[in-house]
This record gives structure tokens, C-alpha cells and sequence, in this order.
């Protein structure tokens, strides 16, 4: 609102780099200014399962999909990856990043690229979060999350798979 009361609109430059930014349509954005919005997709359920069982055989496929009968399950609103899934924190090893609790979003479906924090399984079992640093055809090279961890270079042939996370609880 202006100093006198009457709405204060944003410029179309302004709007421009807001859809740009955001990646929403223009349909999106005037959604937010009729009368009647658009309704919102409502929180749906997704899998979730403790980072330490994570590691165990019979809950993912051999792509990083989630399967199996042992997960539990959070509501979050809006993922545009049907297979995405929740991962549980446990203990302080992704500190001072991720606690003990808290709640990763991991999207098996979205490709990761350098500097995305990521989960990945190795071929021993082991399930990680990491800093993509770097991918070749040969290797892997993940940035640590804790400074007190090294940063890790594995040969493709050890990653069973790897997976973006999209969003974290913190």
C-alpha cells in the first residue's frame, strides 16, 4: 500500500525476475492476486526411514527408489517426485549441517550436480549425506558436511546410487 492507502503493484521487471527466480508460470503468480487462488496440492504422505536402517538391505531398489515394508511415514506438502522419500538424522556425524532428528527430502528422481548436497548408498551398505564436489566417469568425489569427517573419492563402481536432497528440516 501506498502512503495514501492504494494498493502498490509491482513492476513487470520486477515480476519478471520473481517468475525467473522462483521458476513459477505467470498462472502461478496471478493465482496469488485473484479472489479465488488456486488450491494449494495438500500435504501428501511420503516414505521415511531412520539414515541408520537406510543402509540395510530390502529398502531400496537397485536405482535408490524406495521399497519394502519397514518405512514409516511423514506428510509433506508438495513433492513433484513420486518417488521421493524422507531420511531421519541420527547421531551428530552431518553436524553442525544436519542434527540428530532432523528430516531430509531426497529426490531419487532429480539429477544431482556439482555443489548439491546428496545421499548416497555404497556398495558395502553404507548411506551417506554429502557435497557433490565433483563427478567424473571414474570417480565420485563428495565435500563433507562436518569438518571433523574427511572428504571421500570413490570409484563409480562403489556408488549403488546416488540422490538430491531437496529439502531439510533444520
Amino acid at each position: 500500500m501506498t502512503g495514501e492507502g492504494r494498493p502498490r503493484w509491482p513492476t513487470t521487471e520486477s515480476i519478471a525476475k520473481v517468475l525467473a527466480a522462483t521458476g513459477a508460470s505467470f498462472d502461478d503468480f496471478t493465482a496469488l492476486v485473484t479472489a479465488e487462488p488456486r488450491r494449494r496440492n495438500p500435504a501428501q504422505p511420503i516414505p521415511l526411514i531412520g539414515m541408520t536402517q537406510a543402509g540395510g538391505g530390502g529398502f531400496f531398489d537397485d536405482s535408490g527408489f524406495p521399497v519394502g515394508g519397514g518405512w514409516d511415514q511423514i506428510r509433506f506438502p508438495r513433492v513433484d517426485d513420486d518417488n521421493a522419500y524422507a531420511l531421519e538424522v541420527t547421531g551428530d556425524s552431518m553436524a553442525p549441517l544436519y542434527r540428530d532428528g532432523d528430516i531430509l527430502i531426497v529426490s531419487p528422481n532429480s539429477a544431482p550436480r556439482k555443489g548439491d548436497r546428496v545421499v548416497l548408498r555404497t556398495t558395502d551398505g553404507e548411506v551417506m549425506a554429502k557435497v557433490l564436489a565433483r563427478r567424473t566417469a571414474k570417480t565420485i568425489e563428495l565435500a563433507s558436511l562436518n569438518p571433523d569427517h574427511p572428504n571421500l573419492v570413490f570409484p563409480m563402481e562403489r556408488i549403488d546410487w546416488i540422490a538430491r536432497i531437496i529439502w531439510a528440516s533444520q
